[in-house]
């Protein structure tokens, strides 16, 4: 059986921190993640204004696309 040891006020204390900052951590990925989202929307969006036929196109005639567009300027 697992002997189970009762934990210091400075272990607790420490522990509580760690996940703290844990969350802390957390939340900024997930700041991170949906500001990144909102970026790849919104350009998203401006290309098919754009381009309206990329709707239909796969991702690598999107690419080539995109570099003759590029090529062009």
């Amino acid at each position: 059986m697992a002997d189970k040891r009762i934990m210091t006020p400075e272990e607790k204390a420490l522990l509580q921190a760690k996940h703290r900052q844990e969350e802390a951590e957390a939340r900024n990925r997930k700041k991170e993640r949906d500001a990144r989202t909102h970026r790849l929307v919104q350009d998203g969006a401006i290309l098919e204004s754009i381009v309206p036929h990329i709707k239909e196109m796969d991702l690598d005639s999107l690419k080539r696309e995109l570099m003759i567009r590029l090529r062009g300027m």
